[in-house]
């Protein structure tokens, strides 16, 4: 028997969610990280920021960006890795991979990039120091799988760092609401023709695990120091974790 899942608020077949995600992205990658400084006022660099800042990449180090679509965190990590060290652009999207691969080969920075799934991750156990996923998590249809499978592919004592939109502090939530189903879409129509892209946006972030949530989930996939850190209020969080 099949089973349901959220696409935003609507219930679906699980099977149906990959493709779907797959629409929304295929619309909006050419004016993705246009719209990202739009919706977020620029902020989201400053939350990026931040995270690269946790991750404590050193020199020689093996990094895996999960979902990385347009690399702004691989461009980050790969100039601290130095030559010695390795980070792979990988994200489920061809079409986000593409863009994000030209991208970085504009800017001079020749990575590994590989179409593939995050429940299923093609490397082998123990090989990465750092994994990342930046605004992606939401969107995976299996997220304990997606998870567990970070944890497998570390080394004993390596990290993983989740950005993803949160759950906002209480005060602000109906000025966030009216600016999410309001301000959004009208952008989403008007910038990259695609009000519905940015309506599921809205949506899945209602839907995604608030901080404690995620945060018991990482610890039911092995990590051990499982925190997060609230930035903006609550707009957006980091959530970090160890691999014993």
């Amino acid at each position: 028997m099949s089973k349901l899942t959220h696409f935003g608020y609507q219930k679906i077949d699980e099977r149906e969610k990959t493709e779907k995600v797959a629409e929304v992205f295929n619309h909006v990658a050419r004016h993705y990280d246009l719209m990202n400084d739009l919706m977020s006022c620029g902020l989201h660099r400053l939350w990026k920021a931040f995270a690269v800042s946790q991750a404590g990449i050193r020199e020689g180090y093996k990094v895996l960006d999960v979902a990385g679509g347009t690399g702004d965190l691989t461009l980050s990590f790969a100039k601290q890795v130095g030559k010695n060290g390795e980070v792979w652009l990988t994200d489920i999207n061809e079409t986000m991979l593409q863009y994000g691969r030209d991208r970085l080969l504009n800017k001079g920075v020749i990575v590994p990039a590989m179409v593939c799934d995050a429940e299923k991750l093609p490397f082998p156990d123990n090989y990465f120091d750092r994994v990342v996923v930046s605004f992606g998590l939401r969107n995976m249809t299996h997220k304990e799988d997606a998870l567990s499978e970070m944890n497998r592919v570390l080394k004993q004592g390596g990290k993983l760092l989740v950005l993803e939109f949160s759950r906002v502090w209480k005060p602000l939530r109906n000025l966030y609401d009216m600016y999410s189903f309001s301000v959004l879409p009208w952008l989403g129509k008007h910038v990259a023709k695609s009000a519905e892209s940015y309506r599921y946006l809205a949506e899945s972030i209602r839907v995604h695990p608030d901080q404690a949530t995620l945060q018991k989930m990482m610890e039911d996939a092995g990590f051990v120091c499982a925190r997060f850190f609230n930035l903006t209020a609550g707009v957006v969080a980091l959530h970090t974790g160890m691999k014993l």
